[in-house]
């Protein structure tokens, strides 16, 4: 137990308290949280969607810029993984679960319920697209960039801890080490745990669907916490095993079974359709990027609160989930350049998350607005059930999306468990199992608390609240970068002059 670090003993108590609120008195934690969330919409709503815009920028300044040059490591280092062993890894750190919850559920409800205009016509199916890329796509992946960057450059280059606070040493020195850095590492260990949380949610509410399909198990609260009960043991006994062994094995089979599904529902799909209607959408997104980034709607309430429940929804999701994400593609990403690293963290996993949505979403607009089926009517966790029933070997895809979404839930709180271990224990690479165990079932715990207190509205409450404090550091965080940078290059020119003058 040496390893443990107060903040380890801080967040667990938090937490543990968080846990007794929502067992206690769940209806006064919920209304607490939404209206948190709708103050902090209503006040900073702008404060996320600029957020967004301004990593993506940064990043591909950082590219471009003579910064790109700089490695994320020792001059001498090489890259740990091959290339294409790198980018499968770019993308199985993200966005698993959420890929199969919303991968028809979020097009068919923006083609019902567009960000503007009438729903389920032709162009509420191009936007509904459109919005999903923009959700999933460029923007997303540069936080995680930006995040990823500093955490790579600190640790490899400089040596420092894998800790969130450890990336703001150059704006505040020594404090790092003390109540400040302290604060920074609690509010990551949060944002990462309301953040993976809620996937972990939504994975037991569409696991559950899918038994409900297949097997006619009932949909219900107590059915979910059965579900949470054994993947939580699943989990546990992975992290036990250690990152090589468990967390290897089962991202390797969640990307043969991932990409198996991908394939078996294009052919199976309308694949022209498909193929056409994701052509024309990912081109208009590509095209209008700038607008729909920034885009509010001050004029029309409802249009409005459509960015709100979507748009900044999904940019405190990623916000929070950049300790965890961020630590796992710095940890892949020693040995590369700043404008490598970013380059492919932008484009390979948007490419084939707008893939992914192009195919699973075109598929349900076509059942709906082509076949006259009501896709739009079913509810976000059964409409990818719906939708394979159209199709031929229906329950065959069922059956392998359950397990998908069974081992992207182990893998994401494996990984989880183990980011968290990190953030609590100095950055340490092994963690104690006993630490690992702790955040495991805290986990589930929260998943539990606020599925029970307020299903999906509970978990967007907790996300946003707790993406705030957590975007604040990120500019810190950009800040400090640049001036790191700054200084890493005029060292190198100072180097250089002495060579010569030598």
């Amino acid at each position: 137990m040496k390893k443990v670090t107060p903040i380890f003993w801080i967040s667990l108590g938090v937490s543990i308290l968080f846990v007794l609120w929502g067992v206690i008195v769940p209806d006064h934690l919920i209304r607490v949280m939404t209206s948190l969330q709708g103050y902090l919409l209503d006040r900073f709503g702008w404060f996320y969607q600029f957020s967004a815009t301004f990593f993506l920028i940064f990043a591909l300044f950082l590219a471009f810029s003579r910064y790109g040059k700089i490695k994320l490591g020792k001059p001498e280092d090489k890259p740990e993984f091959s290339t294409p062993t790198w980018f499968a890894m770019l993308f199985s750190a993200g966005m698993g679960i959420g890929l199969l919850f919303y991968g028809i559920s979020e097009p068919i409800s923006h083609f019902a319920n567009p960000p503007f205009g009438q729903g389920q016509t032709v162009e509420s199916a191009k936007k509904s697209l459109e919005y999903t890329y923009l959700h999933w796509g460029f923007h997303a992946w540069a936080i995680y960039a930006v995040v990823a960057l500093a955490l790579a450059y600190y640790k490899f280059r400089k040596n420092m801890p894998g800790l969130m606070s450890a990336t703001l040493y150059p704006v505040l020195g020594d404090k790092v080490k003390g109540p400040i850095g302290y604060t920074v590492d609690v509010v990551a260990v949060f944002a990462t745990l309301f953040g993976v949380s809620a996937s972990l949610g939504l994975g037991a509410a569409q696991i559950n669907s899918g038994f409900h399909y297949l097997f006619g198990v009932p949909v219900s609260f107590n059915v979910q916490l059965l579900i949470i009960g054994i993947t939580t043991l699943l989990f546990i006994t992975s992290a036990g095993t250690g990152l090589s062994k468990g967390i290897k094995y089962l991202s390797n089979t969640n990307m043969l079974l991932a990409v198996l599904l991908f394939f078996s529902f294009l052919f199976l799909s309308p694949t022209q359709y498909v193929i056409e209607l994701f052509s024309t959408t990912f081109g208009s997104y590509v095209q209008n990027l700038p607008s729909m980034g920034l885009r509010f709607a001050p004029f029309n309430e409802d249009n409005n609160q459509w960015v709100k429940d979507w748009t900044i929804f999904y940019w405190a999701w990623w916000i929070s989930w950049t300790p965890f994400v961020g630590t796992f593609i710095a940890r892949v990403s020693k040995g590369r350049t700043v404008r490598e690293f970013v380059m492919a963290v932008l484009i390979v996993p948007t490419l084939v998350c707008s893939l992914w949505f192009g195919v699973f979403g075109g598929t349900g607009i076509y059942y709906d607005l082509i076949e006259g089926l009501d896709v739009a009517k079913q509810s976000l966790e059964t409409s990818l059930f719906f939708v394979y029933q159209q199709m031929p070997f229906g329950d065959f895809l069922s059956i392998i999306s359950i397990v998908l979404i069974l081992t992207f839930f182990v893998t994401s709180a494996d990984s989880a468990t183990f980011v968290l271990g990190m953030q609590t224990t100095n950055g340490s690479l092994n963690p104690p199992f006993f630490v690992t165990l702790s955040w495991g079932l805290i986990l589930a715990a929260v998943a539990i608390v606020l599925m029970g207190s307020g299903g999906i509205t509970g978990m967007q409450a907790a996300i946003i609240v707790s993406a705030l404090p957590l975007g604040i550091v990120l500019f810190v965080m950009c800040y400090g970068l640049l001036k790191s940078f700054k200084l890493e290059l005029s060292d190198s020119k100072e180097k250089k002059k002495e060579k010569k003058t030598a």
